[in-house]
């Protein structure tokens, strides 16, 4: 009890730390959004899966999944506007809905976004050793190798800060985006017949999904290469004037990469020929279409093709550690993960944070062996029977512990709940109020 203001009130956690306000642009939000797509690799590897149900449709299926995306990337955008929070996706639903349920999509978010980046570094290192093994007899052993170094590209950029990462983010993708746009325009220069009839259903003729049936089957496929669109909405408060930037960058990343999905599936449907698409596109130069189009027109010139999607992973992985981080961070804040502090004094780099790296690291052959996942060189991991379908139960389970987590919240921390719907941002725009007792 306070003998001038009453009542003691617990205040309320506020970061020792910020972001950068104001650090970034809408062009480097933009390619944040791009980045996370992947347009490269996305071209090259998911939509081809939408190949043997739209057939020599494809072209169409991109349409019908853009049409969708845009409207879920308004949606967004609409949040964004009101609502410019590094928590995005958590902010929106606790204040639209309900802070418990703010809290769930937290939980798995922050679950589901950092692994993005440790995936794409496998991606990474298998391609490029892969392609290493077969062009030169490299072993194919060292994808680790690449992956590290991935990694430790990554990193580097994370830790340069927001800027050098944004930046770097918008080069890598203006690259990968040039590469197959060129290809593209190549193939349809290169076509023996141009035709507009693969927007529509006349080349829809996988047996099975003729008609419309395969077109719609197809953009279920070709959807998933535009996840990632929504990924400029956790640098909210490193934005200049983020309540229109992250709108913009949010529908702008759709629109622009949609159109460039429309451009190269039409130019690999006419130039490989749209009634022959189907399974036969999917399966074309063992099942890397886009290697054996770039081998046939431009001989050595698939080394682009080969960079642009080394590229892509590498800005897939900066964006995705990006939204992660920017995520955890706000998460911290108001205290439902570890507490945003800031760095001590006697903090020592040996001590506090290369040898618990090294520690951590140094369980990682231990866990993929637990866990029976061969994914390290010299084959002493035996492979479990069904490791990867029980992906849904572990899902489950994660859920189930973050769901105990919320009502141990509720019951002893509310607040925490509660403060997934702040906007730090307004905070700091309003004046401070006078404490109570003292002269206004």
């Amino acid at each position: 009890m306070d003998s001038v203001t009453g009542p003691s009130v617990p205040k309320r956690p506020t970061a020792s730390a910020s972001l950068a306000r104001e650090a970034i642009g809408l062009r480097e939000v933009l390619f944040q959004s791009i980045t996370h797509m992947a347009p490269a690799a996305a071209v090259a590897f998911s939509i081809p899966f939408g190949a043997p149900f739209a057939g020599g449709a494809l072209p169409l299926a991109v349409i019908l999944a853009l049409v969708g995306c845009l409207l879920v990337a308004s949606s967004i955008g609409q949040l964004a506007k009101h609502l410019p929070s590094a928590g995005s996706f958590y902010t929106y639903t606790s204040r639209g809905l309900h802070p418990a349920i703010g809290f769930l999509v937290a939980w798995g978010y922050a679950l589901v976004e950092p692994l993005v980046a440790p995936l794409l570094y496998l991606i990474l290192g298998v391609t490029v050793a892969g392609t290493l093994n077969a062009e030169f007899g490299w072993s194919a052993d060292l994808w680790w190798i690449w992956a590290l170094v991935g990694a430790g590209i990554v990193f580097a950029l994370g830790y340069l800060g927001i800027q050098v990462s944004a930046k770097t983010g918008t080069v890598l993708g203006i690259f990968e985006i040039g590469v197959f746009t060129f290809l593209a325009i190549w193939l349809i220069a290169k076509a023996g017949q141009n035709t507009f009839s693969v927007f529509g259903t006349r080349f829809a003729n996988v047996e099975g999904f003729n008609g419309f049936k395969g077109v719609a089957a197809g953009s279920v496929y070709t959807i998933l290469a535009f996840i990632g669109f929504e990924a400029a909405a956790p640098l909210a408060e490193e934005a200049r004037d983020p309540t229109r930037t992250i709108k913009r960058a949010v529908i702008g990343s759709a629109v622009a990469i949609g159109l460039f999905y429309v451009l190269t599936t039409y130019g690999a449907a006419v130039y490989f020929g749209p009634g022959k698409m189907g399974a036969a596109f999917q399966g074309f130069n063992n099942a890397n279409p886009w290697d054996g189009l770039a081998r046939a027109v431009w001989g050595a010139g698939w080394v682009l093709v080969f960079l642009a999607i080394v590229n892509s992973a590498i800005a897939n992985s900066n964006a995705g550690a990006n939204a992660a981080t920017r995520t955890w961070y706000s998460m911290g804040r108001i205290r439902l993960t570890f507490y945003a502090r800031e760095r001590r004094s006697e903090f020592n780099a040996l001590l506090h944070a290369v040898i618990p790296i090294l520690g951590i690291l140094a369980f990682v052959p231990a866990l993929f062996t637990a866990v029976g996942l061969p994914v390290l060189p010299g084959n002493f991991i035996a492979r479990l029977p069904h490791p990867l379908n029980k992906v849904g139960i572990v899902v489950l389970v994660a859920y189930v512990i973050g769901i105990a987590y919320m009502i141990w919240l509720y019951l002893r921390a509310p607040e925490r709940i509660q403060d997934t719907g702040r906007i730090f941002l307004e905070e700091e725009m309003e004046p401070e109020q006078p404490m109570a007792g003292t002269p206004a």
